[in-house]
């Protein structure tokens, strides 16, 4: 029996590297990057086990408990029949023990599970004529999958939030109830999978993103926090996982999530990719996807790694430094400046989300005025566009229609590429006037003001403030809350801004590489 056959050589290209993402929250893990991710395990391993190769060690046993393709299986597999050579000669037996002992893996879905089985037996059964192990009675050997169920309150599931009305479809549909995390103890449910009291060295894997719905109408909602939880519930010695970045700083629900995970200090690694294609070939991520090394007994820095257009920054950073995470060293310093001045914050006079309490897809604008209507401005189809409504529609902070606003989009993408616009240009409202949820408005008290707050709003360093909250698309009131609130007695420059917070030249250099300039 040749070695090639159990470690894949000479197949170009991969076929794991070629096959396309089954949806936005199954997104799979390129073999390059499971590899880099296991990699930074390794190396984790050797500095805490005096320089013991984690490859070399019949003991270690590790789980991938949302498995798709397969490609963290495999890849383990892959590194252990070529570290345990001299403590297991026979090629066989090796394989047979590595599979059977120490690589684990749980479906998400009956379709992954296969192919995972494919990925590591070679063969989507266990003990099929040509899997490459003996080693199991069993079809599903250690990559299990059943169908789940959710667990049902009147409207969503208890435990993931998947809304009943739009998953409770019967069995002729995926009902995408992650075993894994449908259940409140995680460790006797392991043990009821795989039939013994486990205990995994790692836990490592590309968990799912999203649920459809969960965050009502057609509104999706982060779940990957979920896995992230459930996994260090089982006490792993290293949790590294795939996830979508936005966490560092945004997110609907996230709040107490991004607090753990910065706060405990038990993160050693953290690598960002602000651009998710980076890392995903043709899958758009917003706010990039990153990956860490989770370990319960760390307790301090962090090393962190961002890479933008291929160069890296590497810097050993105290996560817990603000609420959210600022990506750079040389941004984080920059802030401190602004910070370091103790001022008001630009959130006391920005409205909330939603400022009239009239939704993007309102119906009853009118393109022509009545008697008693005010102008109401609103973004249809991605056009700005001003219509009417009747005053006593605006049930809602009715108290700011008569005054003087600047109108600011709630919503900018343009990618993730820098240097970015952040946010999309402002527009001046009149007194009275009112908007719908597409923009927030700065308050303001006499028309004169208007074009002051416009230049500051279009100056760099007040975009850069906000890019350092705004990690997705949404520009929402929590992001402009490091935005200094200034006078609005004169047209604002960078200039200025930059000399009032002392930016040294290669701070201003930093802001405008970042930010792209904005024509009004």
């Amino acid at each position: 029996m040749s070695q090639a056959s159990f470690t894949l050589r000479g197949r170009n290209p991969d076929v794991l590297s070629c096959i396309a993402n089954l949806s936005n929250d199954e997104v799979f893990t390129p073999p390059e990057f499971a590899g880099r991710m296991l990699d930074t395990v390794a190396k984790a391993w050797a500095v805490d086990n005096d320089g013991e190769s984690i490859w070399a060690n019949p003991e270690v046993t590790f789980l991938d408990p949302f498995t798709k393709s397969g490609v963290f299986l495999r890849e383990i597999a892959k590194r252990l029949i070529e570290g345990l050579e001299a403590h297991i000669p026979d090629l066989q037996t090796r394989v047979d023990h590595i599979l059977t002992r120490q690589v684990f893996g749980i479906g998400i879905t009956e379709l992954t599970a296969m192919l995972a089985r494919r990925s590591l037996y070679c063969s989507k059964h266990a003990n099929g004529r040509h899997s490459i192990t003996r080693g199991f009675d069993s079809e599903t050997g250690n990559v299990w999958f059943e169908r789940g169920e959710h667990t049902w309150d009147a409207k969503k599931c208890i435990f993931c939030g998947a809304p009943r009305k739009i998953f409770e479809r019967g069995d002729d549909y995926e009902s995408h109830a992650y075993e894994f995390i449908h259940t409140d103890d995680v460790k006797s449910r392991i043990g009821e999978l795989f039939g013994d009291d486990m205990q995994f060295d790692v836990v490592i894997g590309n968990p799912p993103y999203q649920m459809t719905g969960a965050a009502g109408g057609t509104s999706d909602a982060s779940i990957y926090h979920l896995f992230v939880e459930q996994a260090q519930r089982l006490e792993p010695r290293y949790l590294s996982m795939v996830i979508p970045s936005r966490w560092l700083a945004g997110g609907r629900g996230l709040n107490e999530f991004r607090g753990a995970m910065l706060g405990k200090k038990q993160l050693q690694e953290l690598v960002d990719f602000p651009d998710s294609k980076e890392t995903f070939p043709g899958v758009e991520i917003k706010g990039g996807v990153c990956y860490f090394l989770w370990s319960g007994e760390h307790d301090g820095l962090c090393n962190v790694t961002v890479t933008r257009g291929g160069h890296a920054t590497v810097s050993k950073r105290d996560l817990a430094e603000f609420d959210v995470f600022v990506r750079d060293p040389l941004s984080a310093t920059i802030l401190k400046k602004v910070l370091a001045k103790k001022e008001v914050s630009l959130t006391t006079v920005l409205s909330r989300d939603t400022p009239f309490g009239i939704a993007s897809n309102f119906s009853g604008i009118r393109a022509k005025s009545r008697s008693d209507d005010i102008p109401i401005y609103y973004i249809s189809k991605m056009k700005r566009k001003v219509g009417f409504v009747a005053r006593e529609t605006i049930k809602k902070n009715a108290a700011a229609i008569d005054t003087f606003k600047l109108l600011v989009p709630e919503a900018y993408n343009g990618g993730d590429a820098i240097p970015h616009q952040i946010l999309g240009r402002p527009e001046m409202a009149p007194s009275p006037s009112v908007c719908t949820q597409s923009y927030l408005f700065l308050r303001l008290g006499e028309e004169s003001e208007m074009a002051s707050a416009q230049s500051y709003y279009a100056t760099r360093l007040f975009r850069f403030l906000v890019s350092l909250r705004k990690i997705t698309q949404h520009g929402l009131h929590s992001t402009y809350s490091w935005v200094p609130l200034q006078s609005w007695d004169r047209t604002w420059t960078d200039d200025e801004l930059f000399s009032k917070y002392d930016l040294t030249q290669q701070e201003q250099e930093h802001v405008k590489a970042q930010i792209k300039i904005m024509e009004l």
